[in-house]
């Protein structure tokens, strides 16, 4: 990959534009597979028998991806390389029956999903963005790409000790985003209308899984634009570089001693546990499928797992200059410092002493610096699809990231050089 002039390069440009363009994890996926195409590689359906041609190949499923490359010449026992990371981001998603309202105002119904910082959802113009499903079983993305929503304060002079006590929101009651005035709210109003956008026939749309997004462009930041300003970069950073760096391990076209994958899930933020999160089946599935394909057999897979390493790729915390007293005294990882590697022995991230020597081979191989990250101790640390991954398919997984600063905001903050590095890592770690 091209080095970059400091603090702005076309890595991060691209990176800005994914996001912008990715307000859900269909979106993100389906953007992916765009960006893969071009690099060669082609979708394979699920339902169809697979081929052990080598090449570039990607599997679609929902919010998820799995992509692949197979060098020339690939024995079946072949290990693999895995760059895993997770598509969905806390937000607030569209219920069942949509639409309410009340005292004139016009609102859709939403529940939270995963564990958004609340507040900041407050004020924000929303845009409204995801998957409808049609009478005949197909799929549509839709995205209202301009300001729609909002869930608005309350104002200071109605609650008056907001700034001495904290604000205190209450999930079902104060995050209904307010889309309009009428006192009629009629059943159906919002699914019409994104048939409507969509440029459906009315009564088409039977199923739908959408969610709010703020439509506020990702932005540079700083003095030198040093810093990076923008919406899921929890986790499509990662989601990004892991498909720069496959896309760009499979131009190089040489001989590789691993397969190089990219495995991106949904719902790892609230627990993993679906057809298409890390905690089901889908990556075992078709890695197995891989082998398979090649002619092997259960030997060459059990060969092939018991070599394969992942990098289970997250953002983590930078130290926050405002609560430094909440980390590590001695590990403060910062922006523009490199990718974390992410330790907890109580394997809230999968990384032991071996995996570490794997990750810093890779930095070292791509010249890039790597910070480490541990919880304070009286603070338990959040989790990642790393232990899911080692735990359900046997394979030695090692936790990283980047560090940012607000996670789970509406909009994060990274350092602008910090992605780019973490994409460099990943290509010396699929190249072996």
């Amino acid at each position: 990959m091209s080095a970059p002039s400091r603090f702005h390069h076309p890595h991060t440009d691209d990176l800005m534009a994914f996001l912008a363009a990715s307000p859900t994890p269909y979106h993100a996926v389906a953007n992916a597979a765009e960006r893969l195409e071009k690099a060669g590689f082609r979708q394979v359906a699920e339902t169809d028998a697979w081929d052990g041609t080598s090449g570039g190949k990607y599997v679609l499923r929902g919010g998820a991806i799995v992509a692949w490359y197979v060098p020339e010449g690939s024995a079946p026992h072949t290990p693999f390389r895995i760059v895993g990371a997770h598509t969905d981001s806390p937000n607030l998603r569209v219920k069942p029956q949509p639409d309410s309202g009340a005292h004139g105002w016009r609102q859709v119904a939403v529940e939270i999903y995963g564990g958004p910082l609340m507040n900041s959802w407050l004020d924000r113009d929303l845009g409204l963005a995801g998957r409808l499903t049609l009478r005949d079983g197909s799929t549509r993305l839709v995205d209202v790409d301009r300001p729609l929503l909002r869930v608005p304060q309350l104002a200071i002079h109605l609650d008056r000790t907001v700034s001495t006590e904290g604000l205190k929101l209450d999930k079902q009651r104060h995050l209904q985003p307010v889309w309009g005035l009428g006192g009629d709210v009629r059943d159906g109003d919002l699914i019409a209308f994104l048939e409507e956008t969509a440029g459906i026939p009315g009564g088409q749309v039977t199923g739908w899984d959408l969610m709010t997004y703020p439509v506020e462009a990702p932005a540079y930041l700083g003095r030198d634009r040093e810093l990076v300003a923008g919406p899921r970069m929890d986790n499509l950073l990662s989601v990004h570089a892991g498909t720069a760096a496959l896309a760009a391990v499979a131009a190089s076209g040489g001989a590789l001693p691993y397969i190089p994958v990219l495995a991106a899930f949904d719902h790892e933020e609230n627990g993993s546990q679906s057809d298409t999160g890390a905690d089901g089946p889908l990556l075992g599935t078709v890695l197995e499928r891989s082998v398979f394909a090649r002619g092997g057999s259960y030997e060459d897979r059990a060969r092939a797992f018991a070599g394969t390493v992942c990098l289970s790729s997250d953002t983590g915390h930078a130290v926050h200059p405002n609560y430094a007293e909440r980390h590590d005294p001695t590990h403060h990882p910062r922006v523009n410092g490199g990718p974390i590697l992410k330790v907890n022995v109580n394997n809230r991230y999968a990384t032991d002493g071996s995996g570490r020597a794997v990750f810093a081979a890779a930095c070292e191989k791509a010249g890039v610096p790597f910070q480490s990250f541990v919880s304070h101790n009286s603070m338990p640390c959040g989790t990642t699809i790393g232990p899911i991954t080692a735990a359900r398919h046997g394979i030695r997984t090692v936790d990283i990231g980047v560090a940012i600063l607000s996670m789970h905001s509406a909009r994060e903050l990274c350092g602008a050089d910090d992605p780019y590095l973490l994409a460099n890592a990943l290509v010396a770690f699929l190249e072996g």
